[in-house]
């Protein structure tokens, strides 16, 4: 178990950023989480990441073994993009939930992972095992999953750092007056609608470019790269404009009809490797579903 002296420079901050000044290799959110769960310590008693250290104090840190998923393998075919001994990318298709949760017990993406690979990071707990990010059930495309806890660590670091390259495209309603532009805004729950996220003052910072890639009455294929992750942030964005994407049932349910899914595809995604440290990028094709709707409202020449 790491121990550390706090000397007289470093009285004053916070746990979590003196841990993370002594542990480069553990992202702040990895260093909070244990100092929630117990694992960070100073002086032998348990802490907040908040709490300020104190010249002399002892501040001691161990990181438990990863827990062993008790989830079922599933033999789920999987579009496997790219894998090696650190990471495997796929692209998810439409309708393949990414991780068991309540109403998704069984039949998910880590089902299939765990049934494919010999063996996933544990460090996203039990029921994420390898799972550093997530789609949507209806959002098909490029997710990136890690095979050990150095992997996962290096890729939440930069997800978090907000380096990742995330680039989608999405079917909207209608033509969009800008072309090309930015949506920063906030996104938080909404007040009403429970299930749904808005854009709100009091959100979460949230920020999208996006770009007109062909239009063509009555719809538009536009291409967005995320600054931030908000859970349904681009639905969110675009429907805020005005152009809601096509298909989706919660934010635009008078435009879902005649489509299978909200259509909506993760692209293309860059990341440093965690290994290599060298820049990589994934593209996941179109899937048929989403090919189909676009040779109907997007008819080329």
């Amino acid at each position: 178990m790491p121990e550390f002296r706090v000397e007289k420079g470093d009285s004053g901050q916070r746990l979590d950023a003196f841990l993370a000044q002594k542990i480069p290799r553990l992202s702040r959110s990895r260093i909070q989480a244990l100092i929630k769960t117990g694992h960070a310590r100073m002086d032998g008693a348990a802490q907040k990441p908040g709490a300020k250290v104190k010249r002399d104090r002892v501040v001691s840190i161990e990181e438990p073994e990863p827990t062993n998923s008790t989830i079922e393998a599933e033999d789920i075919p999987l579009d496997v993009i790219y894998e090696d001994d650190e990471i495997v990318v796929i692209n998810k298709p439409p309708g393949l939930v990414v991780h068991p949760a309540a109403g998704n017990a069984a039949h998910t993406l880590v089902n299939a992972l765990l049934n494919h690979c010999r063996s996933l990071s544990g460090i996203g707990g039990e029921r994420r095992p390898g799972i550093v990010h997530r789609l949507d059930k209806e959002t098909s495309g490029c997710i990136v999953v890690a095979k050990n806890d150095a992997a996962h660590q290096s890729l939440a670091r930069q997800f978090a750092a907000r380096t990742v390259t995330k680039i989608y495209l999405a079917l909207v309603s209608g033509h969009l007056k800008t072309k090309l532009g930015t949506m920063d805004a906030a996104i938080g729950r909404h007040p009403v609608h429970r299930k749904q996220m808005t854009v709100l003052a009091r959100g979460r910072a949230a920020k999208t470019d996006y770009r007109v890639v062909q239009e063509i009455d009555p719809a538009s294929l536009v291409e967005c790269r995320l600054h931030t992750g908000r859970t349904h942030q681009i639905r969110v964005h675009l429907k805020h404009l005005g152009h809601p994407v096509l298909g989706d049932k919660l934010y635009a349910p008078k435009l879902a009809r005649g489509f299978p899914r909200q259509m909506l595809h993760a692209w293309q995604l860059g990341f440093a490797h965690p290994a290599t440290k060298l820049p990589v990028k994934f593209t996941a094709p179109l899937p048929d579903d989403f090919v189909k709707a676009g040779a109907a409202v997007l008819p080329h020449d």
